[in-house]
């Protein structure tokens, strides 16, 4: 590989002519390689997998990144673009840390590396049939989400994220 310094010729160039391949890093340095081969390449189950899950993630991150301000608004001042934002919430699910129940509130605190978009508590009894179900609403400026209920069984709490990643989480009976 070599490394191309304030060559007018090559400035700015990318891509690849014939066998050598031209990349910019950057710094807005030119990098120039011999083009690989992969024709007698065998990816394994786990690599197609991991291709196919990438494929979607970037098809996801292409759309969210213009859709969603809050990925523009994490990229600025950082190196990382919407894009990558985008696509980082894709491949990371949200958390539920903890359920707690106190005099008909549920609380449940719930993390992403973007944010949470939504939590869902559902009661259930001793039988696991559904017996309340609902929305919780987040507690102003934390990880927090409440939810009012009456009935008593065992809480299951789902978090989702922007990416639709969920997140599901079933406390002992309390």
């Amino acid at each position: 590989m070599a490394k191309v310094i304030s060559n007018p010729i090559v400035r700015g160039i990318s891509g690849s002519i014939g066998n050598m391949v031209f990349r910019q890093l950057p710094g807005g340095e030119t990098w120039v390689s011999g083009k690989p081969d992969f024709s007698r390449r065998k990816f394994s189950q786990g690599q197609k997998s991991h291709q196919s899950r990438f494929k979607e993630a970037t098809a996801y991150a292409r759309e969210a990144a213009k859709r969603h301000p809050i990925y523009a608004q994490l990229a600025t001042g950082t190196v990382k673009s919407p894009y990558n934002w985008a696509l980082s919430d894709w491949f990371n699910p949200p958390v539920i840390h903890n359920i707690e129940r106190k005099d008909g509130l549920i609380r449940v605190e719930a993390s992403d590396n973007v944010m949470v978009a939504k939590v869902r508590v559902t009661i259930l009894d001793a039988d696991g049939k559904t017996l309340e179900q609902g929305d919780a609403v987040q507690v102003a400026g934390s990880e927090w989400w409440e939810y009012v209920s009456s009935k008593d069984g065992t809480i299951v709490a789902e978090a989702w994220d922007l990416a639709g990643n969920v997140f599901k989480f079933e406390s002992l009976k309390v």
